[in-house]
């Protein structure tokens, strides 16, 4: 599950998941629903990020939507796998060629948090530069 809430200038996105990889795909959902890139042609990507932590893992893995965006046109659709190991994410996604609207221009740090609560429950935040 994944809400958004508004800031001047900025998006925080907030995922509440069972598991840290279904925060993973939840972000991935989150970004599908603002890409609106229209239907094109199917497209798989792989996807490999490394960070020391968590966050800065989620941090990374927007980036990555980001970047294939902007450089191939690619509109997430869903995460097909995801595995992570240590520092190490490696994912496999599905989507579209499209023209995804740029309206994230970067991942900050403000407000970052990743983990779980007490009930084991994950618990995400990230706020994006619009």
């Amino acid at each position: 599950m994944f809400r958004w809430i508004d800031h001047t200038a900025e998006l925080e996105l907030e995922i509440e998941a069972p598991t840290e990889a279904a925060v993973f795909a939840d972000a991935l959902a989150a970004f599908a629903e603002l890409a609106d890139g229209g239907g094109g042609v199917p497209l798989d990507e792989e996807i490999r990020v490394q960070a020391p932590d968590p966050e800065m893992r989620l941090v990374a893995w927007l980036e990555e939507l980001i970047y294939l965006g902007e450089t191939a046109g690619f509109v997430p659709e869903r995460v097909e796998s995801l595995d992570l190991e240590g520092d190490s994410l490696h994912a496999r996604i599905s989507g579209h060629t499209g023209s995804p609207s740029p309206l994230v221009k970067a991942v900050t740090l403000h407000r970052l948090e990743l983990g779980p609560d007490e009930s084991g429950t994950w618990w995400g935040r990230v706020v994006l530069d619009v």
